[in-house]
């Protein structure tokens, strides 16, 4: 096997088989290169279902089930689904990072590459604090952003216990095993929410990160309120727009080669996506997943449900509103 470095315009390392099999790997190498650089590409290695599984199984304990739509459920067991089956281009965002309960870690593997665009794109979160100018960086380090949404009656059963829970079950939310604070707006709709720091130390680095669903939110959704700073505080044009360029100035391909592995820290790394012309002739599979070695950050429950089994959310999709 031979390893290339991050370099400039390719902020993953790059693991060339040279004649390996992905089982071949040790798992020292594998956790030390994931902790190291938080992205790396696996190329040239012979890769079917069955080796994909392989791998998500040595490393992960759990795996979650991403119910947006438009993906198409290729093994239900493992949970490995395509990404995506729309030709859009996606802003930049880390997976599910919408919910409290965001994945460790993403593994990505290219059945079919795309012939013309569609290439899925990188950011290292950590570069793009580093490249903040001090106004920025001082807005962002102070603020938590706010994930605040109307819950739905399976929500509320699956972790009140009850679809339509009375104010005193609304307010014995303070559970270690539930992620959300939930509460009855003036309106009287039950609202769930959690919060988490704008800039946050990922999994395996020291330094601070910029990884959320702030650009995603923003640029393809058209949403303002979701999430919003804490208070609740929406956060500036100006602001978000800031963000954005340094991002597309870190942005990288994939450069996706038929049977690429791309492994990302979820907790560093956002990915997105350019402009699908042709949406038959791209097939990325993906599983999003819990680390065997995770640190799991503190704000996160005790002995978390998701990290104990395969965890698949029970709304069928976010509601926007407060």
């Amino acid at each position: 096997m031979n390893l290339t470095e991050p370099q400039q315009g390719k902020p993953f390392a790059i693991v060339e088989s040279k004649g390996a099999l992905l089982q071949d790997i040790p798992e020292s190498d594998f956790i030390a290169w994931y902790k190291k650089y938080g992205a790396i590409m696996f190329r040239s290695f012979d890769v079917d279902m069955d080796t994909f599984q392989a791998l998500t199984n040595r490393y992960c304990v759990s795996s979650v089930f991403n119910e947006s739509p438009d993906r198409r459920l290729l093994d239900e067991t493992t949970q490995v689904q395509t990404v995506n089956l729309g030709t859009a281009p996606f802003p930049l965002h880390p997976e599910l990072s919408r919910e409290p309960f965001k994945p460790d870690v993403c593994f990505f593997w290219c059945i079919e590459p795309p012939e013309g665009g569609g290439q899925t794109t990188v950011c290292d979160g950590v570069e793009i604090v580093k490249s903040m100018p001090p106004q920025l960086y001082n807005i962002f380090a102070r603020r938590r952003f706010l994930y605040r949404q109307l819950a739905s009656s399976e929500v509320c059963e699956y972790w009140l216990g009850e679809a339509m829970p009375s104010d005193a079950q609304l307010a014995n939310t303070a559970s270690s095993s539930c992620p959300y604070h939930f509460f009855r707006n003036p309106a009287g709709k039950i609202v769930r929410e959690f919060s988490r720091p704008a800039l946050h130390k990922p999994m395996f680095c020291d330094d601070l990160a910029f990884g959320n669903f702030l650009l995603f939110a923003r640029y393809h959704l058209n949403m303002k309120k979701f999430p919003s700073f804490d208070g609740p505080e929406l956060i500036p044009d100006s602001v978000v727009t800031g963000v954005k360029n340094i991002s597309d100035r870190l942005t990288a391909p994939a450069g996706w080669q038929p049977g690429d592995v791309l492994v990302l820290d979820n907790t560093r790394f956002m990915h997105g996506r350019t402009a699908i012309a042709n949406p038959d002739q791209r097939l990325i599979a993906s599983y999003f997943g819990y680390l065997a070695f995770a640190e799991p950050d503190a704000e996160e429950p005790e002995n978390a449900i998701w990290r104990r089994e395969a965890f698949t959310p029970p709304h069928k999709k976010m509601v926007q509103g407060r």
